[in-house]
Formats: structure tokens, C-alpha cells, sequence
């Protein structure tokens, strides 16, 4: 296809009736399967109390490296408000030590927005606009957190993430904390030159994610960073984010140009029709995070019922950017996606509810996209694991 780097966004997804350690074992098993058909990263999500089993990120990074031999392993993100600067750089280093050289750190500013929705409240929708297609990619109105549901589970996780009395510092402070750490400048505010061992000058890559074209975008530019914008989370935002990073980018020693990975949705099956099956259920699990109880164990797509018509509301723009499809159609989409947003990488999420489904989907997509190595074992019979 276009010859750019295809990479893997995994959360360890718990299926119904299954168990966090299968899923685990689950990750391991894609991640070696994504080495071998040529991925460049394998990245993981942070999320807390919910159906996901990637809560202890770093942990599971660990995992990860240790399982795979060349695959990079990196974090999607880091939610910064939950750990302190420190924890996240000797912890990085210490996998480092082992597997140099492959760790991504990717930053996010997730942890942070529950002390505002706390004191200010949840801003109301924004008005929305229609949905278009620019270029054979659709971009749908902005969902905005006044859409959320009750955010009372939200903001209790959040609570029991930190210590009585704790705040996250400024997000822009907390990185700069981190490169200090990484890069053996760290000085305390009291003038103590602090060294993080493991990490200091420990061969990591930082990265920034963000889904708007706020603080996390511009950031990164400023910084001269690697950065991810994601589509599959807020496809409405994308063309702000993706700009809000270039026209902010200034280069630096590591990056002469900005380097931009963008991420999407996606479902492959040997033709459409499997695959709209294999994702029928898509749309339960995003409703059961937008509606405030957080995501829900994954549904079997056979025993679903549907969705009401407010319950489709709520998530229908994701619905409508998940690239469901037979290999070529859904290399096609992604190939659009990439033009228009001048990605130099694309990094795709794929949840189903069998485990062999999934790697089925990564498997066929490697082998249209031409990744080396797709074309190595058998394809994986498709059915519910």
C-alpha cells in the first residue's frame, strides 16, 4: 500500500465470560504474532476499574519486551496525572535495562481532567456540525465531555489513583520533569539535582498523544517530539489536532520535521460480511464507556441485542469511523486517512470478541498492507475464542 509503518494499539480487552488473565495472555500472544508479520510498535493503553486488563501499563510493557525480540513496546498512554515524574522514568529504565533500546514513552494528559470536570463541571456540547467525508475519510461532529454520562464512576477512579490530599501538577511541568529525569537535569525546586537511576540517559523514545488540538499538540511541536493523534477516540477533532501539531513543530536534535503516527478503529475478515459481524458489537462497548460505567467485557456480537436509537446517538460517530471490512476495502480507508492527514505512520486498534478473530484481523491487514513477514504461517480460522 503506501509503504508507511503500520503499528498496534492493544488494551488487553476482556471478552464476556472470559477472564484479566486470559486477556493478558491474549496480548502476549498478538504482540509475538505482530513481530513476526512486521509491525513496528506494540502500544498499550492505560485504564483503571474497567473490563480492559492493561491498568498496570508499565507492568505489562515489561511483559510485552520480554515476551517479543524486536518489536518496539511502548505506553498509550501514560495517563500523567496518575504518577509522579520519577516513578514513570525509573520504571521505563528499568525495562530498559533489560531490552534497550525498544521502549516508547508515550504521555498522556488523561489523569488530569478529573480535577477540572470536579471543580468546574463538564462544559456543555459545543454546537455540532454535520458529519463530512474530506477526501474518502468521514469526520463527524466533535463529541465533547458534556455528552458523557453520569461521571460519577469516572471521577471516583481517579480518586483512588492518587493519595488523600494529592494532585496531579501541570501537565506542561510534568513532562518537562520527565525529560529532565530522562536526560539527567533534573533539579528540584529547592536546587537538589535529583538522578533517576534506572532511566537517566536510559535509550527511550518520548512521545506525546492527544486528541485535540490543544495543550498535548502544541506541546509536542514546541518540543520537537514524536506525536499521535487519535482518530479512533475523537475522529471529529482530527484535522485540529493534526494541525495544531505541525504548525507548532519546531525542530529539534532528534526530529528535523514533525513525525506524526495517527490511529484508527479497525475490523478485517476475509470479506465484509464476516467482518460487520465480527464488529456488531463494537458499538455496546463504546456505550458502555460514554455512558459513565466505563468499559463493559466485550460482547459476544452473536447474543447482542441492538442498540436503542439514543444509545446509538451517543456513539455513532464512532461507529461510523470504524474501518470494517474485507483486507483491501479496509487498506483503502486507511490509505485515505494517511493522505489526508500526511501520517507518517498509522497505528490501529482492533477489538473483537475471540481472540483468534483478532489476530486474524491484524494478520490479513499485514499481508494487504505488505508488512515483511505477513505472508508467514496461515491464516487463522475465524471463530470466537
Amino acid at each position: 500500500m503506501t509503504g508507511i509503518p503500520l503499528s498496534i494499539l492493544d488494551l488487553s480487552p476482556v471478552s464476556a465470560g472470559s477472564t484479566p488473565q486470559q486477556a493478558i495472555r491474549n496480548t502476549l500472544d498478538l504482540a509475538r504474532h505482530a513481530e513476526t508479520w512486521g509491525y513496528r510498535r506494540f502500544w498499550l493503553a492505560e485504564h483503571h476499574f474497567v473490563q480492559v486488563a492493561s491498568s498496570a501499563t508499565i507492568t505489562l510493557i515489561g511483559l510485552v519486551a520480554a515476551a517479543t525480540e524486536t518489536i518496539r513496546v511502548g505506553s498509550a498512554a501514560v495517563q500523567l496525572g496518575h504518577h509522579t515524574s520519577a516513578a514513570v522514568v525509573e520504571a521505563f529504565g528499568t525495562i530498559d535495562a533489560l531490552h534497550p533500546g525498544r521502549l516508547d514513552l508515550g504521555l498522556g494528559r488523561s489523569g488530569h481532567r478529573g480535577a477540572q470536570l470536579r471543580s468546574e463541571g463538564a462544559p456543555p456540547p459545543a454546537p455540532q456540525r454535520p458529519t463530512e467525508v474530506r477526501d474518502g475519510v468521514v469526520i463527524p461532529p466533535p463529541f465533547t465531555p458534556g455528552q458523557l454520562g453520569d461521571p460519577t464512576r469516572l471521577l471516583a477512579g481517579q480518586q483512588a489513583l492518587q493519595l488523600p490530599g494529592a494532585a496531579p501538577i501541570e501537565y506542561t511541568r510534568q513532562v518537562g520533569e520527565i525529560r529532565a529525569l530522562l536526560n539527567g537535569s533534573y533539579v528540584t525546586p529547592d536546587g537538589v539535582a535529583l538522578h533517576a537511576v534506572p532511566g537517566e540517559h536510559a535509550d527511550i523514545e518520548l512521545w506525546l498523544f492527544g486528541s485535540s488540538g490543544g495543550e498535548s499538540a502544541k506541546l509536542a511541536g514546541e518540543l520537537g517530539l514524536p506525536f499521535a493523534a487519535n482518530y479512533h477516540v475523537s475522529p471529529g477533532t482530527i484535522l485540529e489536532t493534526v494541525a495544531a501539531y505541525r504548525d507548532s513543530f519546531r525542530p529539534s536534535a532528534r526530529l528535523p520535521k514533525p513525525y506524526l503516527v495517527v490511529s484508527a478503529d479497525v475490523v478485517v475478515a476475509e470479506d465484509e460480511q464476516t467482518a460487520r459481524r465480527l464488529a456488531a458489537s463494537y458499538g455496546h462497548w463504546v456505550y458502555s464507556i460514554r455512558s459513565g460505567a466505563g468499559a463493559a467485557a466485550y460482547q459476544d456480537p452473536a447474543t447482542a441485542g441492538p442498540l436503542t436509537e439514543a444509545q446509538r446517538q451517543l456513539v455513532d460517530d464512532r461507529l461510523v469511523t470504524q474501518f470494517v471490512g474485507a483486507p483491501a476495502q479496509v487498506a483503502a480507508r486507511l490509505t485515505a486517512l494517511q493522505e489526508l492527514t500526511g501520517a507518517d505512520e498509522i497505528v490501529i486498534t482492533s477489538v473483537t470478541f475471540g481472540h483468534e478473530d483478532r489476530l486474524n484481523s491484524h494478520r490479513l491487514l499485514a499481508r494487504e498492507w505488505g508488512l515483511t513477514g505477513a505472508d508467514t504461517g496461515s491464516v487463522v480460522t475465524t471463530g470466537a475464542a
